[in-house]
């Protein structure tokens, strides 16, 4: 593999990766708005 195709890799799977914990971040704030609203209604 030439370098710059390495590089493009790395770059492909760290983006990969952040962009998975983003995703799982939202889904949690979104869950803990969900259950805030649940005890309100309550």
């Amino acid at each position: 593999m030439n370098r710059l195709t390495w590089m493009l890799l790395v770059i492909v799977s760290l983006t990969s990766l952040a962009s998975c914990n983003t995703i799982q971040g939202v889904g949690r704030d979104i869950e803990k708005g969900g259950q805030a609203i649940e005890r309100a209604a309550k």
